[in-house]
């Protein structure tokens, strides 16, 4: 019995050790990773019946070349999960992988469930807008996504902090995950 009790604590030591070099490790590459941090800009909006808003929020979040930022959209009849990956290329013809899924509760048919996969060019701050429902929905309503790109720069860094959702109404909810 004493002997379990000193491989349970050793092994707790060691654990605890090499928890302390990754975390040294990692913070050794954040210089190297400040310098291809990007800042991708969201703005989402919900659109009905010939183009009246009833909902908007923006936020800006700051990431690295691969790895995503989710927004999730719910509302009382559908939920729509979009994640945006930038890629960054010497050339300066960066690329935006979108990715999102789709759940639609429809009246007397059901749960429906719908993917979407596209790969979007985008320079530094041109500004595109991404449609997860389509430009026109069967119930006239429409989901607007404007992004846009930047290189991070650390002098603007209290900008790209995480604020409260500025959201113009509370028909629908938007949180934003971080992955």
């Amino acid at each position: 019995m004493t002997h379990k009790k000193t491989l349970s604590v050793l092994g707790g030591f060691l654990l605890f050790t090499a928890g302390t070099a990754l975390s040294q490790d990692i913070e050794s590459l954040l210089p190297g990773l400040k310098d291809k941090a990007v800042v991708l800009d969201i703005t989402a909006r919900i659109l009905e019946n010939d183009s009246e808003e009833v909902w908007n929020s923006k936020s800006s979040k700051v990431t690295i070349p691969g790895k995503s930022v989710s927004i999730k959209f719910i509302g009382s009849n559908i939920v729509v999960v979009v994640q945006f990956t930038p890629y960054l290329r010497r050339d300066g013809r960066n690329i935006l992988v979108a990715q999102g899924q789709i759940w639609v509760d429809i009246p007397y048919q059901g749960m429906r469930y719908q993917t979407i996969m596209q790969t979007i060019p985008i320079t530094f701050g041109e500004e595109v807008y991404f449609l997860p429902l389509g430009s026109s929905n069967s119930d006239g309503s429409v989901i607007e996504i404007l992004l846009r790109l930047y290189p991070y720069k650390e002098e603007n860094a209290q900008e790209y902090t995480v604020k409260p959702e500025e959201s113009s109404s509370d028909a629908e909810t938007l949180r934003n995950d971080e992955n």
